[in-house]
């Protein structure tokens, strides 16, 4: 049953994501999470702080988006859980052009008050050691 609830939970998280409502995005997060975000500072503490950087996120990208996992897994134990996948997404430009990449994403979950909670986050891209620049165009 766990890991059912965990999908329903990545499920809602992506449709929030996806429709761009910050305050639902954020209502899946604990108040002390902390977040390591591909974009940014290297590290986040806190709900408010992450909230800010959603906003931003957000507002950089006016038109639609696109939000896609791909091929999550996840594992129970407990009241504590993981999932990790593949993201496809982005979003439009200036031009009303879509932009995409591929990013990593692990997020560690715990139960509390009957729902699942992200409580660690991390988004990342591999780059590439020579040049040091972010490998976008990467496909699964």
């Amino acid at each position: 049953m766990s890991q059912h609830e965990l999908q329903e939970a990545l499920n809602d998280w992506t449709e929030a994501c996806r429709s761009k409502e910050v305050a639902r995005i954020m209502s899946h997060y604990v108040e002390d999470v902390v977040s390591y975000d591909a974009v940014g500072p290297l590290r986040f503490q806190g709900r408010p702080a992450y909230q800010a950087h959603w906003q931003a996120c957000m507002e950089m990208c006016s038109g639609p988006g696109m939000f896609e996992p791909y091929e999550p897994t996840f594992t129970a134990s407990g009241d504590l859980g993981v999932t990790h996948y593949l993201l496809h997404c982005g979003g439009s430009n200036e031009k009303g052009e879509l932009q995409t990449c591929w990013m990593r994403v692990t997020q560690c979950l715990r139960r509390q008050g009957g729902r699942w909670l992200i409580f660690h986050e991390h988004f990342s891209a591999p780059s590439d050691m020579e040049s040091g620049k972010a490998l976008f165009d990467l496909q699964p």
